[in-house]
Parts: C-alpha cells; sequence; structure tokens
C-alpha cells in the first residue's frame, strides 16, 4: 500500500506541472500582447507616413489599429488571469509540501519507534 508522504509526493509533481502550464499561458499571453502592439505600432506608422495606401484607406487602417489595441488588452487581461492562477497553484504546491514533510516525519518517527521497540523485545525475550 503507498504510503500518504508517497501520494503526497505525487501530488506535488502534479502541482509543479500545473504551475507550470500556467506559467507558459502567461508567457504566451504576453508575447501575443507585444505582438499586437507591434502591429498597431506599425500600422500607426504607416498611417503616419507620407505613403499613398494608407491615405486611401484611412477607414481600414483605424479599424486595424482599433483591433490590435484590444487584442493587446485581452492577452493583457487573459495574462493577468494567468498570473493569478500561477500564484494559486503556487500556494497550492507550497501547501503539499508542508503536508508532505510532516507526512514524512510521522512516518520516520513511527518506524523508529517500531525499531526500538523490537530491540526492547528482543532484549526482553533473550533475557527470559
Amino acid at each position: 500500500m503507498e504510503s500518504r508522504a508517497d501520494r503526497l509526493k505525487r501530488l506535488i509533481r502534479l502541482q509543479k506541472q500545473i504551475k507550470g502550464l500556467h506559467e507558459t499561458r502567461h508567457a504566451q499571453h504576453l508575447t501575443e500582447a507585444a505582438r499586437a502592439r507591434q502591429d498597431a505600432t506599425e500600422l500607426l506608422e504607416a498611417l503616419n507616413r507620407a505613403s499613398p495606401l494608407p491615405g486611401l484607406f484611412p477607414d481600414i487602417y483605424n479599424r486595424r489599429i482599433g483591433a490590435a489595441v484590444d487584442r493587446e488588452e485581452q492577452e493583457v487581461l487573459k495574462a493577468q488571469q494567468e498570473a493569478h492562477l500561477v500564484a494559486k497553484a503556487t500556494a497550492r504546491t507550497k501547501f503539499v509540501e508542508q503536508a508532505w514533510r510532516e507526512a514524512a516525519q510521522l512516518e520516520e518517527r513511527a518506524e523508529e519507534e517500531k525499531a526500538q521497540l523490537e530491540i526492547l523485545e528482543r532484549k526482553f525475550t533473550a533475557s527470559k
């Protein structure tokens, strides 16, 4: 039968994987937000330049700039949500690690007590 410490150790590994997933998603959202900001900046620069194409279709450029800014805001919001999930996963992991340490200490103490009782039993039976 698997001990409590072993089960908690497996849970710690799982919690760390979940935390890693949230960290990855957080980084992806930040990357997407930066990409959207770059798109908006490039479109704005093209609109402000004296090139003929943006002058012919300013509405299209303005819509695309607005869409890029909106996309950036959405990605930043998603990144904040993932950062919150990372914090929660970190807290859960720390909690489980503490429980694992306590369970390992209890198991170690129980094994030591059992060994001491066996030594005393042997001494008691040997002296009879």
